[in-house]
């Protein structure tokens, strides 16, 4: 019942009401009733709530969102620099890169994915493990043996 209020608010007033941030939207419904001829009105009421972690008027998504994209573009731009001038800088910063990304881009999945509030405490708690690891073990790989770039190049060598 609460679609097809919402999709005829839709056609006979433009997409503006998918949008409004008030608490609730009515929108009067005309159903004829048995014993009468004439039809009444009935009140639709669609609750509409914001999502219960974001704040209004922040722009922490907006940021994160912008980390997103630089973290990406820096992984574009390691590619070729690390192909060019491999060295300790350049692995140091593809183990970081690489994680962030990593850690940012399962914790969409989890976001999408896990529900319940124990579900999603174990998961990141996984997720914050699995990044931690992730990181020292590239860490350890660059200081300990003989990187990321000369592995990669010994790979494709071979």
């Amino acid at each position: 019942m609460a679609s097809i209020v919402l999709l005829s608010s839709v056609f006979h007033r433009g997409a503006k009401p998918l949008f409004h941030r008030g608490a609730l939207l009515a929108r009067p419904l005309v159903v004829p009733h048995k014993d009468q001829e004439s039809p009444f009105l009935l009140s639709a009421r669609i609750h509409v709530s914001q999502t219960v972690n974001a704040a209004a008027g922040s722009n922490a998504a907006s940021l994160h969102w912008t980390g997103e994209r630089a973290v990406s573009v820096l992984l574009l731009a390691l590619g070729p620099t690390a192909y060019l001038y491999p060295g300790a800088a350049v692995d140091y910063s593809l183990a970081a890169a690489l994680t962030l990304h990593g850690h940012w881009g399962l914790g969409q999945v989890l976001t999408d994915y896990v529900h319940g509030d124990a579900k999603i405490k174990m998961a990141n708690a996984g997720l914050f493990l699995l990044s931690t690891v992730t990181f020292a073990g590239l860490c350890y790989f660059n200081y300990n043996d003989v990187g990321i770039c000369k592995a990669i190049a010994l790979l494709w060598s071979k």
